[in-house]
């Protein structure tokens, strides 16, 4: 598998160390990792946005698609690569969260990884499970939006008697 995917929480050291979830190792290993886990602050969450190779080169094609000395092209640099810190894992599997980090995502001793695909995210375990309900209750209030609502056109077989009861 080459996602990111679950939720592990693990306990932070009194240096800042944390160790990343093995399973996510092993998905930047097998994209290429070069050194270190891109990581920054989130745009629109109180959390750290991290990944590897595949992050880095998705936020180079939107740059690419931005005019080379636009505002827009300066200003997502900036709010991106400006921010981005490059973590070492360790012999251990660990890595040091730097504080400025752990600041904007409000984590102490104990850090939430959360898969999402292609990157993952990093939470203050609270503040993640308040985003997680959130994210639930929105999903539940627009799941017609997803395919999860009627289904016109669903055949059953045939399409005889059991389709006509849709």
């Amino acid at each position: 598998m080459n996602r990111f995917v679950s939720t592990y929480t693990n306990r932070i050291d009194a240096k800042g160390r944390v160790s990343v979830p093995a399973s996510f190792r092993d998905v930047l290993a097998r994209d290429g990792y070069e050194g270190g886990i891109y990581c920054y602050p989130s745009l629109d969450a109180p959390a750290l946005d991290a990944g590897g190779e595949s992050l880095a080169k998705k936020i180079d094609a939107l740059l690419e698609g931005l005019d080379d000395f636009s505002d827009e092209r300066d200003e997502l640099s900036v709010a991106l690569y400006g921010d981005v810190q490059i973590l070492k894992i360790d012999g251990d599997g660990r890595i040091v969260l730097p504080a400025a980090l752990r600041e904007h995502a409000g984590i102490t001793d104990q850090v939430t990884f959360v898969g999402m695909g292609q990157k993952f995210q990093l939470w203050e375990p609270e503040r993640f499970k308040a985003h997680r309900e959130s994210a639930r209750q929105k999903v539940r209030d627009h799941k017609r939006l997803f395919g999860a609502g009627s289904r016109p056109g669903r055949q059953h077989g045939g399409g005889g008697a059991e389709g006509a009861r849709e």
